[in-house]
């Protein structure tokens, strides 16, 4: 079921909480991100979900959903307390509003609007895992992006080249992970949980033997486009 919820105007911090840096800048991501109270970021693991959001107030706005994907959290102020709250980049605002009424719907401010979740939809793009700048053989940093489906990550294991164990990835914040130990030798294949509903999927021998802090590694999977 659809529910209320408050929402202001994002102040569009870059990168955002998340982790996902620049890629909020291009398409798939651009126009679409958002950031969402403590309740929703659920510290970090709410990271990549995606929520239809709509406007109330048929006066300005449409009939029409825009559809946002949590990339940061809004604390504080009206983000706090238990409340629901979500910020939207300015792009993301204006869509909601009637024709020609983007500018000033903006200048609300404050609204009430229905949310409710969605599958995420990355047109064609399968799960890639960026090793975050600083990893080494002894401590493996990831940051996993475009998960269809749920879009949020519950658990993250890595198996290593040769070997038949999977070991249980820590999270460290927003959509990172991390490994400690070693020496941690590739390839190294990935085994991923969705949060929510649990679901898994496995990317094997996804980052090679000669992988390089700051690579982005992409997979052939990814969740079904569906909740």
């Amino acid at each position: 079921m659809p529910s209320l919820a408050p929402f202001t105007r994002s102040t569009d911090t870059p990168g955002g909480a998340c982790g996902y840096g620049t890629l909020v800048d291009v398409v798939p991501m651009k126009a679409r991100v958002g950031s969402v109270s403590p309740v929703l970021f659920k510290g970090g693991e709410g990271c990549g979900a995606c929520y239809k959001v709509k406007c109330l107030d048929h006066g300005i706005c449409s009939r029409r959903a825009v559809t946002v994907i949590v990339t940061d959290e809004c604390p504080g102020g009206l983000c706090g307390g238990g409340h629901t709250h979500f910020d939207l980049s300015g792009a993301a605002f204006s869509r909601m509003a009637v024709a020609g009424a983007g500018a000033h719907l903006r200048d609300r401010g404050q609204l009430s609007v229905v949310y409710r979740r969605t599958a995420c939809k990355y047109g064609g793009k399968n799960i890639a895992f960026h090793v975050n700048e600083g990893s080494t053989n002894f401590w493996l940093s990831l940051l996993v992006e475009f998960e269809d489906g749920e879009g949020d990550i519950g658990s993250m294991q890595l198996k290593q080249a040769s070997s038949a164990q999977w070991l249980d990835m820590k999270h460290v914040w927003g959509a990172t992970w991390c490994m400690y130990g070693g020496p941690l030798a590739g390839p190294f294949s990935v085994r991923l949980t969705t949060l929510s509903a649990p679901k898994t999927l496995t990317a094997r021998d996804v980052i090679p033997r000669n992988w390089a802090p700051r690579g982005t590694y992409t997979s052939r999977l990814n969740f079904e486009a569906s909740l």
